[in-house]
């Protein structure tokens, strides 16, 4: 098989690059090693971004994001009992995120693709890069017993962490940046009320709290654990015993609670991978860099990865002006450190951690000054609707 892009990785970010350059022509194959119902079976984040929104637009996947989407304009942040709310359409000019699930961004994008009749191979196993520092990179997998190869022009790594394309970088290529946080995120989904409209940030001597949703009938919410907490040991009555017992007496009083869809704990870590692409491979998303879920933008910078991927291969085969891929690690990285700086500084404000007392107060004065002055206020709403995409030219 020949196509242009062969695109390893069936998640959000892979499905959209997928999209985008069929809309533009290009010919790409997605692969993916587990089952369409696997890949919508996984629990995600919900907060998109003014530009993740837009590029879905352009990829023409917003009907039932747009019908069923719900614009939120600002959210609260909660610490030592006191509540100050980021207006983050005041604070930047009139930019919002809207809450929409992943699993729904993915089955959005699924079923674009298979209207289109772009070629997607599910349960393909033992997938494998070839010569990608070379003119002819290819992709061999086996699927239904079948031993298959794929030759492309170039390789989108969309497979996660754990995928085979970071592993196909020499490791004397490139560089890990990263830093593991000692507690994870406990998670539930029910089909109950969202305690309110916007969500909810909370520091508490217990730990972190998170109250969020999926829609006005579907709630998230979040208590941070140790990392030495097994999700079983926590039954629906001990998790929301302990979510009310970190909330505010007002929002503890609304709290609908129910029996739980889903139940798992997250571990927090930041992690970026330098350079970001070698010879003809492209690391996308969660396969270069990940970040504590705390700042909202796991979903978002792998929709900036694709925005600017797309945009490079669009100038290779339209303007003939391949060289220009040669950039994608660079303007990458600027946002994504960014996003990470952000992501760090939400999770070591709003966490409880096992601080000296200097510490313990330095955190307590970071985030007083964070709610109780517009310019901390404003920064904070900047970079949570996210950073304007680079300008490719």
């Amino acid at each position: 098989m020949k196509t242009q892009v062969a695109i390893i990785g069936a998640g959000p970010s892979g499905l959209l690059l997928g999209q985008l350059l069929h809309k533009r022509g290009i010919d790409n194959v997605v692969l993916e090693r587990r089952s369409p119902d696997y890949v919508l079976s996984r629990i995600r984040a919900g907060v998109l971004e003014h530009g993740f929104v837009d590029l879905m637009r352009e990829a023409g996947v917003t009907e039932h994001m747009e019908r069923e989407g719900h614009i939120h304009d600002g959210f609260s942040i909660l610490f030592n009992g006191r509540r100050e709310r980021i207006d983050l359409k005041g604070l930047t000019g009139g930019h919002t995120v809207m809450i929409y699930g992943q699993t729904e961004v993915t089955r959005d994008l699924m079923a674009a693709r298979a209207a289109s009749g772009a070629p997607s191979f599910y349960e393909a196993e033992n997938v494998a890069l070839h010569d990608i520092d070379s003119g002819h990179p290819r992709v061999t997998f086996r699927k239904d017993g079948r031993e298959l190869s794929l030759e492309c022009d170039y390789i989108a790594g969309c497979d996660g962490f754990h995928g085979p394309s970071r592993q196909a970088i020499p490791h004397d290529v490139i560089r890990e940046y990263e830093r593991v946080y000692p507690f994870g995120w406990l998670g539930l989904l029910s089909d109950t009320h969202p305690v309110e409209d916007e969500l909810i940030y909370v520091s508490h001597p217990r730990g972190f709290a998170l109250c969020s949703m999926r829609s006005p009938t579907r709630s998230r919410y979040y208590v941070q654990v140790p990392l030495t907490e097994k999700v079983e040991d926590w039954s629906d009555e001990r998790f929301w015993g302990e979510l009310r017992a970190r909330l505010p007496a007002d929002v503890a009083d609304k709290l609908e609670t129910g029996p739980s869809l889903e139940k798992s704990i997250a571990p927090l870590r930041s992690f970026v991978v330098e350079p970001m692409q070698h010879g003809r491979l492209f690391l996308v998303g969660d396969a270069a860099h990940i970040v504590p879920p705390t700042g909202a933008k796991g979903l978002n910078l792998a929709a900036s990865d694709v925005y600017t991927l797309y945009k490079l291969l669009c100038k290779a085969y339209f303007e003939d002006r391949p060289e220009m891929l040669r950039r994608y690690s660079e303007i990458c990285l600027r946002r994504i450190w960014k996003a990470e700086r952000f992501s760090w500084w939400m999770t070591s404000v709003l966490h409880r951690f096992d601080h000296d007392p200097f510490s313990e107060r330095i955190q307590q004065a970071e985030a007083a000054y964070c709610i109780s002055t517009v310019a901390a206020r404003t920064s904070i709403a900047e970079n949570y609707v996210g950073l304007p995409y680079e300008i490719i030219e």
